[in-house]
C-alpha cells in the first residue's frame, strides 16, 4: 500500500489525489462502527421515539437529553482524558455528531453548540487551570455550554459588536455589560463564552462566563421560531456581571480569532449533522413512494419520482464522502503536528485552521443539500408532506436553519475564496504558476498530436472532466485577480461564483475518489450504482459550472478577453463521452426503490 501523501488544506484545486489517499466511511475501523452503533441506539431510544415532544417546545426534554448524552460520554469524544474526556480522533467525533444530529433538529442544536463553539474555545484557548475547571463538566454534562457572539448590530460582521468589558478599580474583576440574541442552549447553560471589548480596543476578547445567581445575567424570552422548536434560544443580558480576570480566554484582543477559529469546528461538524438526516429523509421518501399508490401504481415507478429520490441519494452520497475525507486529513493533519511536538490541542486548532477552506465548503454544500432533500421530500409525500403528521415537515423546518448559523453560506462563500486567495499570497499553495498554464493553455494555437486515452478505465473521462473543471476556476479567479485587485471583495457575485466552483470541485472529486477506492477493492461490479451516483454528481456539477462562469465571464469582460474566456469555458467542460444521465438516475432510484431505503 502507498505511504499517504499529504496535501495541504485548499490545494486540491491544483493537484490531484489518488484514491488510495483519501478516507472514505468503508473505512471505518471497528472502533468507529461500535461508536455509530451506541449513538444510534441512544438517538433512536431518547429523541426518535419522543419526537412529537421536541416538536411540541418541550425544552426540558432537549435539556434531559443532553445530560444522559453525557452520562454515555459523548459530549467529551474529542476532549482529552485527562480534561474527563474520551479523547478520541477528529472522525470519531464527526460520527458521534453525525447521529446525534438526525432524530431531532432541537437536539442537533443544543449538541453541536455545547460540544462545538461551547466547549472547544477553552480546550483551544484556555489555560491550564481553565481546562481543568471547566472541561470534566462540560464533558460530563454536568454544565452546559453556550456561546455568546451575536447582537443585534453585530451578526456577520461579528468584531463589532458593542459589548463591554471593564477592569474594575481593584483590577481583579471585570464588568460585563451588553446584549446578546440567537443565544442557543441559553436556557440550560451554566457556562457562557462571552464576547466584550474592552475600552476602545480595535478586536473583541473572549471571557468565560458562569451563570450564577444575583450576578446581572438575564435571559429574555424563548424565541419562537420556524423550526428546532425545542432548542433554547435566547437573548441573554449582561449588567454588571462580574468575572474574575483569570477568566479571560486567551489574551486581550484575541476575541475575534479565537470566535473565528472555533467556527471552523462547527462548520465541518454541521456538514456530519446534516448526513444522517439526509438518510432518514430518503428513506421515509422511498418508503411512502412504494406504499403510496396512484393510478393502480406505486408513485416509486414513476419517472418524476425516480428523479428526485436519485438526486436526492446521490447528494448525500457526495456529502457523506466530502465530510470523511476533510475530517481523516485534520485527524492525519493533527497527528503530524503532533509528531512536531505541538500539544494536542495546539495542533488540532492549526490543523482546522489549515483546511478552513474545506471546512466552509462542506457546510455549504451539506446545509443547502439538506434542504433540498426535506424539500423534495415533502414532494413525494404530496399534500401529507405538508402536514405535521409526516417527518417532512419538520426535517424541512430544521433544515432551514443550517444555512445561517455557524457563519451564512454567503459569508462561508466568500470565506473559502478569501482564504484560497491568502494562502496563495503567502505561498503556501502555488496557484500562480497553474494559472499561467492555463491561460497559455487557451490562447496558444490549437495541438494536433493526440494521445490516446482508455475511456474503458474506471473514471477517466471523468477525471479528465475535474482537471479541466480545475482550469476553469483557475481562468476565471485568475482573471478576476488581475481584472479587480485588492478591490476583488467589493464584487461579491464575482467571489460567489468562484466559490460555487470551488465547491463543486471538491464535492465531485470527493465522490469520485470514494467510488474509485471502493470498487478497486470490492469489485467494480459491486459499485455500479455508486460509480453511477458520482458520474451523476459530476454532470450536474459541470452544469453548475458551466452556467455560473459564463454569467461572471460576460460581466467582468468585453471584446476578445471575453471571446477568450468562453473559448476556454467551453473547451473546459465538454465530455468527450456524455454519460446517459437519465439511465444513470434511473438506475440510482431502483436500487434505493428496490432496498426500501437508502442504502449506499
Amino acid at each position: 500500500m502507498k505511504e499517504k501523501i499529504n496535501i495541504k488544506g485548499g490545494e486540491f484545486i491544483v493537484k490531484e489525489t489518488e484514491s488510495s489517499n483519501v478516507f472514505t466511511p468503508e473505512d471505518f475501523s471497528e472502533e468507529h462502527k461500535m461508536m455509530i452503533n451506541s449513538v444510534i441506539e441512544f438517538n433512536e431510544r431518547e429523541v426518535i421515539a419522543k419526537k412529537s415532544r421536541f416538536e411540541a417546545k418541550d425544552f426540558k426534554l432537549t435539556e434531559e437529553v443532553m445530560e444522559k448524552a453525557g452520562e454515555m460520554g459523548f459530549l467529551g469524544v474529542n476532549v482529552p482524558e485527562k480534561y474527563g474526556g474520551m479523547g478520541m480522533g477528529f472522525v470519531a467525533t464527526m460520527l458521534v455528531c453525525e447521529y446525534m444530529s438526525s432524530g431531532s433538529g432541537s437536539v442537533s442544536t443544543a449538541f453541536g453548540a455545547h460540544t462545538g463553539i461551547g466547549t472547544m474555545p477553552i480546550l483551544f484557548y484556555g489555560t491550564e487551570d481553565q481546562k481543568k475547571k471547566y472541561l470534566p463538566k462540560l464533558s460530563s454534562g454536568e454544565w452546559f455550554g453556550s456561546y455568546c457572539l451575536t447582537e443585534p448590530n453585530a451578526g456577520s460582521d461579528a468584531n463589532s459588536g458593542k459589548t463591554t468589558a471593564e477592569l474594575t478599580a481593584d483590577k481583579k474583576h471585570y464588568k460585563i455589560n451588553g446584549q446578546k440574541m440567537w443565544i442557543s442552549n441559553a436556557g440550560f447553560a451554566k457556562l457562557f463564552i462571552v464576547f466584550a471589548r474592552i475600552e476602545n480596543d480595535k478586536n473583541i476578547t473572549a471571557f468565560i462566563v458562569e451563570k450564577e445567581e444575583n450576578n446581572g445575567i438575564v435571559l429574555g424570552e424563548e424565541e419562537k421560531k420556524l423550526g428546532i422548536r425545542a432548542s433554547s434560544t435566547r437573548q441573554v443580558f449582561f449588567n454588571d456581571t462580574t468575572i474574575p480576570v483569570e477568566n479571560m480566554l486567551g489574551k486581550r484582543g484575541e476575541g475575534f480569532k479565537i470566535a473565528v477559529n472555533s467556527l471552523n469546528v462547527g462548520r465541518i461538524k454541521l456538514g456530519a449533522a446534516c448526513i444522517d438526516s439526509e438518510r432518514r429523509a430518503i428513506t421515509a421518501a422511498i418508503q411512502y413512494a412504494n406504499d403510496r399508490k396512484q393510478f393502480s401504481t406505486s408513485i416509486s415507478e414513476f419517472g418524476a419520482i425516480k428523479y428526485k429520490i436519485a438526486e436526492m441519494a446521490t447528494n448525500a452520497y457526495v456529502n457523506e464522502a466530502a465530510c470523511y475525507r476533510a475530517a481523516k486529513d485534520i485527524e492525519d493533519h493533527i497527528k503530524n503536528l503532533i509528531s512536531e511536538n505541538y500539544s494536542e490541542q495546539d495542533a488540532e486548532l492549526k490543523a482546522l485552521e489549515e483546511f478552513a477552506i474545506e471546512c466552509s465548503i462542506i457546510k455549504v454544500a451539506t446545509s443547502e443539500d439538506m434542504q433540498i432533500c426535506a424539500d423534495e421530500g415533502i414532494q413525494i409525500f404530496g399534500g401529507m408532506g405538508f402536514s405535521e403528521e409526516t417527518p417532512m415537515e419538520a426535517a424541512w423546518r430544521d433544515a432551514r436553519i443550517a444555512r445561517i448559523y455557524e457563519g451564512t453560506n454567503e459569508i462561508n462563500r466568500m470565506v473559502s475564496i478569501g482564504m484560497l486567495l491568502k494562502k496563495a499570497m503567502k505561498k503556501n499553495i502555488d496557484i500562480s504558476n497553474p494559472t499561467k498554464a492555463v491561460f497559455k493553455e487557451i490562447i496558444g494555437l490549437p495541438s494536433f498530436s493526440f494521445k490516446s486515452k482508455d475511456y474503458s478505465t474506471l473514471f477517466t473521462e471523468e477525471k479528465i472532466m475535474l482537471k479541466n473543471l480545475k482550469k476553469v476556476f483557475l481562468m476565471i479567479n485568475g482573471f478576476a485577480v488581475k481584472k479587480f485587485g485588492k478591490d476583488l471583495d467589493k464584487h461579491q457575485q464575482t467571489i460567489m461564483a468562484l466559490s460555487d466552483i470551488l465547491i463543486e470541485i471538491y464535492m465531485a472529486e470527493s465522490g469520485i475518489l470514494r467510488s474509485e477506492k471502493n470498487a478497486k477493492r470490492f469489485g467494480q461490479e459491486n459499485y455500479k450504482i455508486q460509480i453511477d451516483i458520482s458520474k451523476l454528481y459530476l454532470y450536474n456539477a459541470v452544469d453548475i459550472i458551466y452556467k455560473t462562469c459564463k454569467q461572471i465571464i460576460i460581466s467582468i469582460s468585453r471584446g476578445s478577453k471575453q471571446k477568450m474566456l468562453l473559448r476556454g469555458l467551453r473547451k473546459f467542460t465538454k465530455y468527450k463521452n456524455y454519460p446517459d444521465i437519465i439511465g444513470i438516475r434511473n438506475n440510482i432510484a431502483e436500487k434505493v426503490k428496490n432496498e426500501n431505503r437508502y442504502c449506499f
